[in-house]
């Protein structure tokens, strides 16, 4: 079987990750409307009441943002730390009896055909989490919302065959944005905000010399990157190294408020 990945939407004004393998149909993340998020699953051929369930990774409303008008209209399940919902507790709703499940970092577990590790990320969440899914021999990570790219979050999600990987922002960009507080530039700067442009780059030569072959650059900030300058940093980095982007590896970037291309996944 085949395992398929879209970034239905990915950026700081919310996320939302599709992934199917078999039968089993997730998201990792609601942080859209629900109505937004059932027409970009429509503009790639998915219902939303087919879904299996919902991944959350953290409490942050452009993560969380349609999850409970999801919940309650299709009874589907929502996963998340116990410290997660806690953290969620007043921003979904009411949860319907049966749809509310929860589980331990690090202990993997199965949905329908589909493998789910979870894995700590360097955030200032309560617990946030990213997610390495197995399709068979296939996987994919999810690494965003990441103060840096530690050496846990490479060992949990190297040899993936697909990373979705952090490039939030541009330093220079950020530190002259009259718009953000002080507070919040180092906030977004510190070890537990997001990754840049750069220490993505940087990250994903690590990620290709494991093996990782497919990756898509995400949750972008709208007022401080944008998706060449993202794209051209990784690039830069890439040559540099005498790796071909889009030849010796597949590079894409996801975006803000756009369905993303669905990536096809399988070993022969």
């Amino acid at each position: 079987m085949e395992l398929f990945f879209c970034p239905l939407f990915s950026g700081s004004s919310g996320n939302a990750l599709f992934v199917q393998y078999g039968n089993t149909r997730l998201l990792i993340d609601a942080g859209k409307p629900g109505r937004q998020i059932e027409d970009a699953l429509r503009l790639i051929g998915v219902s939303a009441e087919s879904l299996s369930a919902v991944l959350i990774t953290h409490e942050h409303s452009d993560h969380i943002h349609g999850a409970g008008i999801l919940a309650r209209k299709y009874r589907l399940p929502v996963y998340a730390t116990a410290e997660t919902w806690k953290a969620m507790e007043g921003k979904l709703g009411k949860i319907p009896p049966g749809v509310r499940h929860e589980f331990f970092v690090g202990q993997e577990f199965c949905l329908g055909e589909l493998g789910v590790s979870p894995f700590s990320i360097p955030h200032d969440a309560a617990d946030p989490v990213g997610y390495r899914l197995w399709g068979g021999p296939v996987s994919i990570a999810t690494a965003t919302d990441l103060g840096h790219f530690s050496r846990d979050v490479f060992d949990r999600i190297r040899g993936s065959d697909l990373v979705l990987l952090e490039s939030n922002h541009d330093p220079d960009l950020l530190r002259a944005n009259p718009h953000y507080s002080q507070a919040l530039k180092s906030r977004i700067l510190g070890s537990k905000g997001h990754l840049s442009n750069e220490a993505c780059s940087e990250a994903l030569l690590h990620l290709i010399a494991a093996g990782t072959r497919n990756v898509i650059l995400g949750h972008l900030s709208g007022e401080n990157n944008n998706p060449a300058l993202a794209r051209r940093v990784s690039v830069s980095a890439l040559e540099r190294e005498g790796i071909r982007p889009d030849a010796d590896v597949r590079l894409k970037v996801a975006l803000r408020d756009e369905v993303g291309e669905v990536f096809t996944l399988s070993h022969l």
